[in-house]
């Protein structure tokens, strides 16, 4: 093993069996040893790569792919079926939210036996258990036993122990999500005072925006192989461009398979399973939403700082007078965007036959991620004619270049202090 390196993986392969109907009793496998049918299902299939002493470094892929196989064979929760796995240093991991805590036991009781299995001694841990207390912010439920904690609460005690056993390696696996927005921010400061302290940082994530935080280095696994490694700006956007194709290609087949029109196909959030939802009079009609834009690619991928705009068609039964809202929402709820036809123009729009209402966005601020677009017509007493949830989504990748912040119109002023002169 390299002197630089923390972690050196070399043509790993891990498969599981797969049992269709397999006996939970003994006696049950005497009498039926034919049920005992399965298949082997490769998970990891020859996986090689080395991560650097203090390199943070993300695992990136959908599900199944073996992410989180690959981040137990680096704890020795599991071995691999062939090649090898060397860890230089004390190893700690979140791998599974409270493993490893008793429930009829205290929070405290957990912390000792937690700490114990990373390898420290009673001394070590008496040493820290009040960094542990301070950081999980828990001292009013410390001596209540672990089951009446939420997980949030479970969370916060195992990230305390396991950021405070001084480790060399530290393995995160999908949890950094739990915890009010207050504790993941403390949690992200840990996270960077003890890269820059020198731990080696392994995260399984599928928040990019969490491995784009943390990590130099991203790894991106594909049918348990290597797709792609390098910078999380410039992988995260060919994941997510793949991810794209995949979701149309799906669309595609269900349209062929189920012989359904494009327009009829169920709309969704990226991702989800929420239909859209229609409500309203309808004498005004919403007949459709479309997304343009100079960069815009296929599956609705946006640049970054790029401009673009929403259409949107309607059809009147009537003349009425009225007001388009469009709301751009981020698929976490994080940001809502909201314009209003009336507030920037001061007038009605006369809805009459059909017309389409066409709103531009000259200053790109949404940050990279997932959006969707709802959409409202409302008359002048601001009842609802017509209102289309989800009516589409679109995502923000970075540039070519990988920047992931827009620029901001803005202006500096620079002033000098005056000096006295005696």
């Amino acid at each position: 093993m390299e002197v630089s390196n923390a972690i050196e993986v070399k043509k790993v392969t891990k498969k599981f069996k797969i049992y269709f109907d397999k006996g939970s009793s003994l006696k049950e496998k005497m009498l039926f040893k034919r049920r005992n049918h399965y298949e082997e299902r490769m998970v990891l299939r020859g996986i090689t790569f080395n991560i650097k002493k203090g390199e943070a470094v993300g695992l990136i892929g959908k599900n199944g792919c073996g992410k989180s196989t690959m981040l137990k064979m680096l704890t020795r929760i599991m071995y691999p079926d062939s090649g090898s796995i060397e860890v230089r240093g004390r190893v700690s991991s979140l791998i599974e939210l409270g493993a490893g805590f008793h429930p009829d036991m205290s929070g405290r009781e957990n912390i000792y036996t937690n700490a114990a299995i990373f390898g420290l001694t009673r001394k070590e841990i008496d040493h820290r258990i009040n960094d542990i207390i301070e950081f999980s912010e828990m001292e009013d439920f410390l001596d209540n036993p672990v089951r009446t904690y939420s997980s949030g609460m479970y969370m916060r005690l195992a990230f305390a122990v396991a950021i405070n056993v001084d480790a060399d390696v530290l393995l995160i696996d999908e949890i950094l999500g739990v915890g009010d927005v207050s504790f993941q921010t403390k949690c992200f400061e840990k996270l960077k005072e003890i890269k820059k302290n020198g731990t080696t940082i392994v995260i399984v994530s599928h928040a990019l925006e969490q491995i784009t935080r943390i990590c130099e280095r991203t790894i991106w696994i594909e049918e348990g192989k290597i797709k792609e490694e390098g910078a999380p700006e410039i992988v995260h956007q060919h994941y997510l461009t793949h991810m794209e194709e995949v979701r149309l290609q799906k669309k595609e087949t269900y349209r062929e398979k189920n012989g359904v029109a494009e327009d009829e196909l169920p709309k969704t959030l990226v991702g989800g399973a929420e239909q859209a939802v229609r409500m309203g009079n309808q004498s005004v009609r919403i007949s459709g939403v479309k997304i343009a834009g100079e960069s815009l690619k296929e599956g609705n991928l946006l640049s970054v700082r790029n401009s673009f705009e929403i259409s949107v068609s309607y059809d009147a039964d009537a003349s009425v007078s009225g007001k388009v809202v469009i709301s751009i929402l981020r698929d976490d709820n994080t940001l809502y965007c909201y314009l209003n036809t009336f507030i920037d123009t001061q007038k009605y729009i006369t809805f009459n036959s059909a017309g389409n209402v066409i709103l531009k966005i000259d200053g790109n601020y949404l940050a990279v991620g997932t959006y969707f677009v709802q959409t409202v017509i409302l008359d002048s007493e601001d009842y609802v004619l017509d209102f289309l949830q989800h009516a589409l989504d679109f995502r923000v990748v970075p540039d070519v270049n990988g920047f992931e912040t827009v620029p901001m119109e803005h202006h500096w002023i620079l002033e000098h202090s005056k000096t006295e002169g005696k």
